[in-house]
């Protein structure tokens, strides 16, 4: 394993690596460095097969192009060391306090376009935000239940937000299952290190659902709503269902009567009062939203404004992912908390101002432009790799609706060593840090997701555009409890429950609403 770092040049690189300066070894890598030092090439190569075998074994896959395979985990862990672990988590914490607290004034008082905080219109022209959703107050006043604050580490080694997903995020049941394959792939180094666990995020989701339910409801039925089989997640759902012991129901298993959710069961139909729902806004209730949606359930919106339900995450959500709120949060966190941001945003030019706008274009070919509502990577150019009649189709489409656009610098993410066709090389990573609002607390997964770009030189990490992703290390630090003692709160069962209802056949147009019935950030 020392050998194979000879000629690594990840230090040398334009961009940070985090195990490597230029002076040698950084020092959260050097006990890991050490526990690998008897393992070669052929060593490393067996278990990177044998990680991929298990997976798909397990159907821990990824739909790419219509074709599913295994989920890419680099064999070498992401470590972060505890300092800068806790900054990341109070940085995460503060980020969620405040899209809460802006969630619930833009869809009520709307105090803060009074204030000359945000633009009134910034909010009325996003695609994502519903006046269904207006006037909705959940029962303890959580609309963000959870969330995943995508992080990047700048050539400064500092971490900054670039972006926020507070719909539906997905990603954490690879957090949980890379955690159990490098385990097992890395049994020595496992041991040698105290890494703060991740299994008891299931029984956390689990408590702050049930802590969500509709007031005077003292034993909820809470269910994970998935779009079906054919959706790209689906692996997730399910996992997610399991370990938390509650059923994976389909719109078709649910109707409304009287303002109150009924799940069909084999002894009858049972309320549900709490949805965690992975199906995207648009396809949720056909009464308020696509007519011709056949994955939710006819009446939800009615039932949740009702009280009789709650929908986690809330409805309206997406508005708070449009990256033009985004560069708003610095001000939002001053105007709500009353505190400075602990993690910064990248810097980022607003292209419906005049004078940001002449500059950029200008730039073009410096500059990263992104769609305001995109995700999973899409319509992202990257100016400096655009070829000339792609940044002049970007003009156009730019000065037709600059509203749709952001601009940021080309920000060089840090690079980890990744073990790619034979011999580790530098790749660009980046991080979601999962949180969980129970209403009392914000409690942030130690790690998150690790997404990678396996391509030399891609800044693009996302799973749909090919990238793969680490199990991510988060060094406990002095007094800490064992890796092995998750953290549980006491009043919830870990025994999973009924499996739920059974799957039939569906038709080609279902399936493609499966495949497309959910926020795109599901896309990791």
């Amino acid at each position: 394993m020392t050998a194979m770092f000879e000629d690594y040049s990840g230090a040398s690189g334009p961009a940070y690596d985090e195990m490597f300066d230029v002076d040698g070894l950084r020092a959260p890598y050097e006990r890991l460095r050490s526990s690998l030092h008897h393992l070669t090439v052929p060593d490393v190569a067996g278990r990177v097969e044998a990680l991929q075998a298990s997976y798909l074994d397990q159907g821990v896959t990824f739909d790419i192009g219509g074709e599913e395979r295994a989920f890419p985990l680099d064999i070498l862990p992401r470590v972060i060391e505890t300092d800068t672990w806790s900054t990341i988590e109070r940085g995460v914490q503060q980020r969620v306090r405040t899209l809460e607290a802006f969630l619930a004034d833009v869809y009520d008082a709307g105090q803060v376009f009074a204030d000359g905080v945000i633009p009134r219109r910034v909010i009325a022209t996003s695609s994502h935000y519903h006046r269904q959703a207006a006037g909705v107050r959940p029962p303890n006043g959580v609309r963000v239940h959870v969330s995943g604050i995508d992080l990047i580490r700048d050539n400064h080694g500092e971490f900054r937000v670039l972006e926020d997903n507070v719909r539906v995020p997905s990603g954490v049941s690879y957090v949980m299952t890379n955690r159990r394959a490098i385990s097992a792939a890395l049994p020595e180094p496992f041991a040698e290190h105290r890494i703060r666990p991740v299994a008891g995020y299931p029984q956390r989701l689990l408590a702050a659902l049930r802590a969500a339910a509709p007031a005077g409801v003292a034993d909820p039925t809470v269910v994970v709503l998935t779009p079906g089989v054919y959706n790209g997640a689906y692996f997730e759902h399910a996992l997610l269902a399991r370990t938390m012991g509650v059923e994976l129901v389909e719109g078709r298993d649910l109707e409304c009567r009287r303002g109150r959710v009924m799940m069909r069961t084999t002894q009858g139909l049972e309320q549900v009062h709490v949805i965690y729902r992975r199906v995207d806004d648009e396809f949720l209730d056909p009464v308020h939203f696509r007519a011709d949606s056949i994955l939710g359930c006819p009446g939800l919106i009615d039932a949740s404004r009702a009280g009789n339900v709650t929908l986690a995450n809330a409805v309206g959500n997406g508005v708070a992912d449009d990256k033009l709120v985004y560069t708003y949060l610095p001000d939002l966190i001053r105007y709500y908390l009353h505190e400075e941001p602990v993690l910064k945003n990248v810097d980022t030019w607003r292209l419906g101002d005049d004078d940001a706008r002449e500059e950029v274009l200008d730039r073009l070919d410096e500059l990263v432009l992104k769609p305001v509502d995109g995700s999973g990577g899409k319509g992202i150019v990257i100016g400096p790799r655009a070829t000339n009649a792609e940044l002049d189709e970007l003009r156009v489409k730019v000065l037709e609706d600059p509203r749709s656009w952001i601009a940021q610098p080309v920000v060089q993410l840090s690079t980890v060593p990744t073990f790619v066709d034979g011999s580790f090389g530098p790749r660009h990573v980046d991080l979601r840090p999962f949180a969980v609002n129970d209403g009392n607390r914000v409690w942030v997964l130690p790690g998150g997701l690790t997404r990678v770009a396996l391509a030399a030189g891609e800044l693009i990490v996302n799973s749909s555009r090919g990238g793969g992703s680490k199990d991510t290390w988060v060094l406990a630090g002095p007094g800490a409890l064992p890796r092995h003692l998750d953290e549980q709160p006491a009043s919830v069962a870990t025994t999973p429950q009924s499996a739920g209802p059974a799957l039939t056949d569906l038709g080609s147009g279902q399936e493609q609403q499966q495949q497309q019935g959910r926020s795109e950030v599901e896309s990791c």
